[in-house]
């Protein structure tokens, strides 16, 4: 099943016995985990909330546990992290797990406890026969992360869950910001719910203002900077990215992604392709090639090439040492945001 399919059934109090989280999307896994001990525990009951790690406790021993009665309560959560037996390669552990022991659990529950496994891992062996019988027998949710067409999907789902509504333009700056990070933009979305209250609209200045700042997005804005040959908002972004802590050498290279990416849409353009089969032929997420269209006309091929070749010789100058980090970055913008000039002065 998928994390929509299981989070249904839980909001419609169809729950099953055996629970199998596995995956790397940890946000996927941590709500089911928290709808499941709010459906499960509703009123905080921790007595009845146990919690291992099967790296340092066997599986017998947490079966025991399950099958012990609740105390003062109705139900009883088991929830149970690492369960490396369903790996192709086990981790090796001081003791054994009694998987005849599992195996018989899970074909016979019983009717009072809920246990729930937490595999964080990319895969499981499916050729196992516990694995077998937990896929027979348990609820499984495969929590892998979201594809980045699918964020557009998420951003509304928790929008409409906040009760706020989004501008296109405050939409697109969430997009571009957060890209595929669903702990990311669950924090940021609570924070746009408080600002705007219920039923209110996020505009774009609204989220551009509140929204933290990647790496990643900072580059675009110093992009922007150069574009509109701003050399003070240029060095104030680069003042901001350093008290983040972000290193010159993380920033060229950002940059220079974003340089060679302007390049590589403005050539596919000329040749004729379309938006959509430029995102097809680079692999990238729709919205980048959107915002590269729309900056691309402002520079030639030449002017896209010389800032690519500043930005070669600057990563050389901070990795050799011939030039201390902030000060080559600080010459680079300098370069950057004048040479537009420079160049289209050359070629006329």
């Amino acid at each position: 099943m998928s994390y929509l399919e299981i989070a249904q059934k839980i909001k419609k109090n169809q729950l099953a016995p055996t629970y199998l989280l596995y995956g790397t999307e940890s946000y996927f896994i941590q709500d089911i985990k928290k709808q499941l001990t709010n459906a499960i525990l509703p009123d905080g009951d921790i007595e009845n909330l146990s919690t291992y790690d099967l790296d340092e406790t066997p599986i017998q021993e947490v079966i025991s546990d399950t099958e012990t009665y609740p105390l003062f309560g109705e139900r009883k959560l088991i929830i149970a992290h690492n369960p490396s037996f369903l790996k192709a390669k086990p981790s090796k552990l001081p003791f054994e797990h009694d998987l005849d022991r599992l195996q018989f659990y899970i074909e016979n529950p019983v009717d009072y406890a809920t246990i729930i496994f937490i595999a964080e891992y990319e895969k499981i062996d499916e050729r196992k026969k516990v694995t077998k019988v937990i896929k027979k027998n348990a609820a499984i949710a495969k929590c892998d992360p979201i594809k980045e067409h699918e964020l557009s999907k998420w951003i509304k789902t928790i929008a409409n869950d906040y009760h706020i509504t989004i501008e296109p333009k405050a939409f697109d700056v969430i997009e571009t910001e957060l890209q595929a990070n669903l702990h990311l933009l669950q924090n940021e979305m609570m924070k746009f719910a408080l600002y705007v209250g219920e039923g209110g609209n996020l505009t774009k200045d609204d989220a551009e203002m509140l929204i933290s700042h990647t790496l990643n997005n900072s580059s675009l804005r110093l992009v922007d900077a150069v574009i509109e040959r701003d050399i003070r908002k240029a060095i104030t972004i680069y003042r901001d990215l350093l008290k983040m802590k972000e290193e010159p050498i993380a920033m060229v290279a950002l940059l220079a992604y974003q340089f060679r990416t302007l390049l590589r849409v403005k050539l596919l353009k000329q040749k004729g392709y379309s938006q959509a089969q430029i995102q097809k032929q680079l692999g990238i997420h729709p919205f980048v090639v959107k915002i590269a269209l729309s900056r691309e006309s402002k520079f030639t091929i030449e002017q896209l090439s010389s800032y690519i070749d500043k930005l070669t010789n600057a990563d050389a100058d901070m990795k050799q040492g011939r030039m201390e980090k902030e000060l080559a970055f600080d010459l680079l913008l300098y370069d950057l945001t004048n040479s537009r000039s420079q160049v289209t002065k050359s070629s006329i």
